[in-house]
């Protein structure tokens, strides 16, 4: 393609004005980007056609049937250093069908939104269903739902969509050049961003009467930065804190990215030199940033419904928690309640209503320390005895069959005053942990292992020094029964993942978890490299 009209095409404003990024982004680009797409409701013949379809499906015998036509759109901007490395535009529209015959569901997509190829999936859904009552031991009995016509959007500012691939690029390149001028010696910095935006458009009838239309728009910003000494051959990152949320473009034009940049090239720097943690027991303080993902693994995926009744084992299997049990389980100490909330403001699995047609909410899944809540879906609800679903059906997209996926799992905040410096103030030998980074977890999701992007020595009330190789490991209950100090409000954060994965075959959806800073008492800390060292001659140092 001529480099002149693939410029025009991809950023929808001819030739850039800045020479510079004119020739990354020519160079970077894969493809010509579309230059606009219609956000806009499904028109009187798409919803026709789903009435038509439904109708359709209770010909052939099915005694419910719900119809999704859902258009997806991605964008996103990548850029290493002062290049423009990639641009990407993505759309999909299709249509997704479910059935219930014979008490068992039946499911088929079609990319093709039209009534010969709407019917030919309505009819593939009713043979699999039919098929599948062949093997149902106990037939679908659905919790009842109210139906809902009407519509919801999340609330944006500035529509991501509408800011130009070059207002993009820019924004990171200037980004980066702030970052470049922290001092490294000789040593090299590396910056590598990727700014992505995602669409859901989604119209959602059901032959209980639902008519549902909803906009969903999500922004996941991701830089790392990546410090390293040639001479020793060694390398440090530290990605920056600011995670994905349910907002749009005003997000990233409201977070703090020129001092945090530079704070994290700083940091990767002093990785490299940082003193290594000794083995032994501490007081964590726990960052937001980082707890967000504690709380996803071990209280998130434990109380989905699925994986305790044994439904759902894969992505790290099934829950030490079990159908006989799960109630009054003690989860942790007082100060620990958590809620599943599908309505809090910036999540990533904030919606109106779940692909059941549910109407989303908020409830306690543990109440001072008291687990009173797990995840349903309307499948699912009856179960365990409750009359109605807590709203956590959901698809990736149009080609997958809706199943109960995670809301906004959050931990809230001390009604009390306190502080993070409070919560330093009282540690007298303890590690303050920043981001996150990897883990490992095991198929019961109670045993566990966290690391971080950044840690802290706290010695004696105060941060004195970072420290590097540092993970701690536990075990689920044991260690929230150990949190003994959490902050309040003014340390709350909104953290989250946009790629939860689940299933077979593998869905990916997205979810946030907010928390405030909290401290656990007396945890076991290990230095990686040298317990990396101590497993190849056998000689881990695990203990109780």
């Amino acid at each position: 393609m001529d480099r002149r009209l693939f410029i025009k095409g991809a950023l929808a404003a001819g030739a850039l004005s800045l020479s510079g990024i004119d020739r990354v982004v020519a160079r970077g680009a894969s493809r010509s980007v579309r230059v606009d797409t219609p956000l806009t409701k499904p028109a009187k013949s798409e919803q026709d056609l789903a009435d038509s379809l439904i109708l359709h499906a209770k010909s052939l015998g099915a005694t419910y049937c719900d119809v999704r036509l859902v258009r997806m759109l991605s964008q996103s901007v990548s850029a290493r250093n002062n290049s423009i490395t990639g641009l990407s535009d993505s759309e999909s529209y299709g249509m997704g069908v479910r059935v219930i015959k014979n008490g068992t569901w039946g499911f088929a997509g079609t990319r093709e939104v039209d009534e010969e190829n709407g019917k030919s999936a309505i009819a593939e859904a009713v043979t699999i269903a039919e098929s599948n009552s062949k093997l149902q031991r106990v037939p679908l009995d659905l919790a009842p739902v109210e139906a809902h016509v009407g519509e919801w959007k999340t609330p944006i500012k500035k529509n991501p969509f509408e800011v130009s691939f070059k207002e993009r690029a820019q924004f990171l390149l200037d980004m980066h050049a702030l970052g470049a001028t922290v001092a490294m010696g000789s040593n090299k910095l590396t910056l590598n961003s990727n700014l992505r935006s995602v669409r859901e458009e989604k119209y959602f009838a059901s032959s209980e009467g639902s008519k549902i239309w909803q906009e969903v728009t999500r922004i996941d910003p991701s830089t790392w930065a990546t410090v390293a000494d040639t001479a020793k051959g060694e390398f440090a990152s530290r990605a920056l804190y600011v995670l994905p949320q349910g907002r749009g473009f005003e997000y990233i034009e409201e977070y703090p990215y020129k001092d945090e940049i530079k704070e994290a090239a700083q940091e990767a720097q002093e990785k490299i030199t940082a003193k290594p943690v000794e083995a032994g027991k501490y007081d964590l303080i726990l960052h937001p940033t980082h707890l967000w993902l504690t709380i996803h693994e071990s209280i998130g995926h434990p109380t989905e419904l699925d994986r305790i009744l044994g439904y759902e084992a894969n992505f790290a299997g099934t829950s030490f928690l079990t159908a006989e049990k799960w109630r009054g389980f003690g989860y942790g100490t007082d100060l620990l309640t958590v809620v599943a909330d599908r309505t809090q403001e910036g999540g990533l699995a904030t919606i109106g209503f779940d692909d059941d047609g549910v109407a989303s909410q908020s409830y306690k899944l543990i109440d001072r320390g008291e687990l009173v809540g797990v995840q349903t879906t309307r499948e699912q609800a009856k179960a365990i005895e409750e009359k109605a679903s807590r709203g956590q059906s959901y698809a990736e997209g149009w080609w997958n069959t809706p199943f109960q996926r995670m809301p906004n799992v959050s931990l809230q905040p001390n009604p009390k005053p306190k502080t993070q410096e409070d919560i330093v103030k009282d540690t007298s030998k303890g590690i303050l942990i920043k981001g996150n980074s990897s883990y490992s977890i095991d198929q019961q999701r109670y045993n566990f292992q966290f690391t971080g992007q950044v840690a802290y020595a706290v010695e004696d009330g105060k941060v004195t020094h970072m420290l590097r190789d540092v993970a701690y490991y536990g075990k689920t209950a044991k260690f929230w029964d150990s949190l003994d100090a959490l902050g309040d409000q003014s340390t709350y954060m909104l953290g989250g993942a946009m790629y939860d994965g689940k299933g077979e075959p593998m869905q990916s959806n997205p979810v946030s978890h907010g928390c405030p800073v909290a401290r656990f008492a007396s945890q076991r800390v290990i230095n990686t490299r040298q317990q990396s060292a101590n497993s190849k001659k056998g000689m881990l140092d695990y203990d109780e």
